[in-house]
């Protein structure tokens, strides 16, 4: 059936008047709680999974610093995924600290199975922070795979750089527009070949020290870099225990699972993140980084 131009003009018209009293939808829940909904990004605290890819239920399997797959962390609460990322021959993949250690697979294969957790939850916002030790192009390495999993026209775009703790959105906010992946990248991503999405963590996060032995877990800023003062960044605590299974020379250090249940329990985490308050404007972090999350108390500590 076709209509005439008047009836046309006038069935126009009226979409127009209908669509103008539908209220515009709003996020009412936030990564799982109503209330987050009015809470700037960088004003919550996020559980991340250390070296999330790098999974393996085998204990003779030394390179794991995970038990459970990635579906199995994000069901868990996760909110922030980390990993390390090499060459391997032309294709970057997540490896833990060389390809022949531990091969974690593509970096799209991963990120196209984080997408497939991203469209069956439309309310989570969620962080992606990666490591670049091989300076691999950020524009024509690094990106091509977040195109080819889906996810570039997810990921948040500041409108400026660096933004300061304060001035980041609310998860309502960011939901709403459809922005609510947030990526930062250790090294690359403020050099010539820069991607607007791709954000360079050190200027708006600043870590603890890793691959810590002390389970008193002592505090101090140890990477930061960009012109924002301390205060103004977000900060990560790296809360993974290792132990070194041969102390000599440098050592073999590695992840630890079986203190990870009590690591990860919330007394724990509480007196690591009470420990660096005072470096961090006397604010919680926003992030809290885990081996073997699926251990432990960590991800209901969090929030």
């Amino acid at each position: 059936m076709f209509l005439s131009r008047s009836l046309w003009g006038l069935a126009s018209a009226s979409a127009l008047t209908l669509a103008a009293t539908i209220p515009v939808k709003r996020a009412t829940v936030c990564n799982g709680h109503a209330e987050l909904c009015d809470r700037l990004y960088s004003n919550v605290t996020y559980v991340g999974a250390h070296d999330s890819f790098a999974f393996s239920s085998d204990p003779l399997a030394l390179a794991r610093d995970q038990e459970v797959d990635i579906p199995t962390q994000l069901s868990l609460g996760v909110r922030l995924l980390q990993g390390q990322a090499h060459m391997n021959g032309d294709t970057l993949h997540f490896c833990h600290t060389s390809c022949a250690l531990f091969d974690g697979g593509s970096v799209q294969d991963y990120l196209t199975n984080v997408k497939t957790f991203l469209d069956a939850n439309p309310n989570e916002v969620l962080t992606l922070l990666f490591t670049n030790p091989e300076g691999a192009s950020v524009s024509t390495v690094w990106k091509p795979a977040f195109d080819a999993a889906g996810i570039s026209d997810l990921a948040f775009v500041p409108p400026s750089l660096p933004v300061k703790q304060g001035d980041w959105p609310t998860l309502g906010t960011m939901i709403d527009s459809g922005k609510r992946v947030v990526v930062f990248l250790d090294a690359g991503a403020d050099g010539a070949d820069a991607v607007p999405f791709i954000l360079p963590e050190f200027q708006m996060i600043w870590e603890t020290p890793f691959s810590v032995t002390n389970a008193s877990f002592p505090c101090s800023i140890d990477r930061i870099n960009g012109p924002l003062a301390p205060e103004d960044h977000m900060y990560m605590i790296n809360h993974s225990l290792n132990k070194n299974i041969i102390p000599i020379g440098d050592g073999v250090i590695v992840s630890d699972p079986a203190d990870a249940p009590t690591t990860n329990g919330v007394d724990s985490i509480l007196a690591n993140a009470n420990g660096c308050a005072p470096l961090g404007a006397n604010r919680a972090p926003s992030f809290v980084l885990l081996d073997f999350v699926n251990q432990g108390e960590g991800v209901r500590g969090c929030g």
